[in-house]
């Protein structure tokens, strides 16, 4: 009497778990050419292949002499335009004084009222001179905003955490976000990745396509570590087709990350059967799961025989195809194609279990 162990429901069946495979590579979703946003000469590089950075972290400076130079006179600019708008508020000041006594004065009769017109005139021209003045000013502090950011643009940041994979650039080569001169210009100082952005694109034949639906389960194999098992799930299939080779692009997301993984580097993908790709959050499957030849039908009902204490318990279930919704539990042993002449009761002579089927 062959016996086989029930599985939950939704428990990988091992080998033939996968419905397709297919090979494809890691790819960085987020991969950057640090470049700068000025012509420059480079004065320093503080990072070589392979270093991990910190997103803001300094990578490299450009020569800044002129900028700062820049960046100093416009300092100056808005530090006389302040000076200028406090000397017009003294004047406003004073012109408003005199006015207030020449009204005095007029009111008593000791000026003429030419006076009185004089002084408010001279309020009124001090007043539109303030205000010119304080427009002055606000310009020569956006002037010397502007020159800061030219400044800070000589200093290259990185834009995300990530680790260097190339170095394109030397100190005392000149750097531009443009191509320029012939090709002695470089347009970048290295390669910045997000190793947390890998994933994997892999190459799906179109008639199998159909297959393959988003959030499905898979698991992911590289090729450079083929006992590496990496849990997956598919993140979207890319709406085109590759008409030379009649695929189409699907994107895989990988569960786990390790320094091992890298860019470019070849994986396999097995998308495992609909039954297993209930996402996170979902409810979890109902019953096990059992070799579809220890389910029997007797009388109209199907049955499946339970092994127990050296005895077979003959159970009443409801199943479909092979998965036993309710009279048997994860880990019990059922017999596998019982006789018609097996009765519930009936002592067992077990040989040694096999695993059970996928579902």
């Amino acid at each position: 009497m062959q016996v086989a162990t029930a599985a939950a429901a939704g428990q990988s069946g091992g080998a033939g778990a996968a419905v397709l495979q297919a090979t494809g590579y890691l790819v960085a979703k987020r991969e950057a050419t640090v470049s700068t946003q000025i012509t420059g000469t480079l004065t320093q590089v503080l990072f070589d292949e392979g270093d991990h950075v910190a997103k803001g972290q300094v990578l490299a400076r450009l020569d800044d002499n002129a900028l700062r130079a820049a960046l100093e006179a416009a300092r100056a600019s808005a530090r006389s335009a302040d000076a200028q708008v406090e000397q017009a508020r003294a004047q406003l000041e004073q012109s408003q004084a005199d006015a207030r006594r020449a009204a005095e004065l007029a009111a008593q009769g000791m000026v003429s009222r030419q006076s009185t017109e004089q002084a408010d005139n001279a309020v009124a021209v001090n007043v539109a001179t303030l205000h010119s003045r304080e427009r002055a000013a606000d310009a020569a502090r956006a002037q010397q905003a502007q020159a800061d950011v030219n400044f800070d643009y000589a200093t290259v940041r990185a834009p995300f955490a990530g680790v260097i994979i190339a170095k394109a650039a030397q100190v005392g080569e000149i750097v531009s976000p443009l191509s320029a001169g012939g090709g002695f210009t470089r347009t970048g100082v290295g390669t910045l990745v997000d190793m947390d952005s890998i994933e994997v694109e892999v190459d799906v034949n179109e008639a199998s396509i159909g297959q393959v639906q988003p959030g499905m389960r898979c698991e992911s194999v590289l090729d450079a570590y083929p006992d590496w098992k990496i849990p997956s799930h598919v993140i979207a299939i890319i709406p085109t087709a590759d008409r030379g080779k009649a695929t189409v692009k699907v994107r895989v997301a990988l569960e786990q990350h390790d320094a091992r993984m890298v860019p470019d580097m070849g994986v396999r993908v097995s998308f495992l059967r609909q039954a297993e790709t209930a996402g996170p959050g979902a409810a979890a499957p109902v019953g096990v799961s059992v070799p579809a030849e220890a389910i029997v039908t007797r009388g109209g009902d199907k049955f499946v025989f339970v092994l127990a204490q050296g005895h077979v318990a003959m159970r009443h279930v409801r199943a479909d195809g092979n998965r036993v919704l309710d009279g048997v539990q994860a880990g019990e042993q059922v017999v596998l194609a019982p006789p018609d002449t097996l009765t519930d009761g009936t002592a067992a002579a077990v040989a040694p279990p096999q695993e059970s089927a996928s579902k």
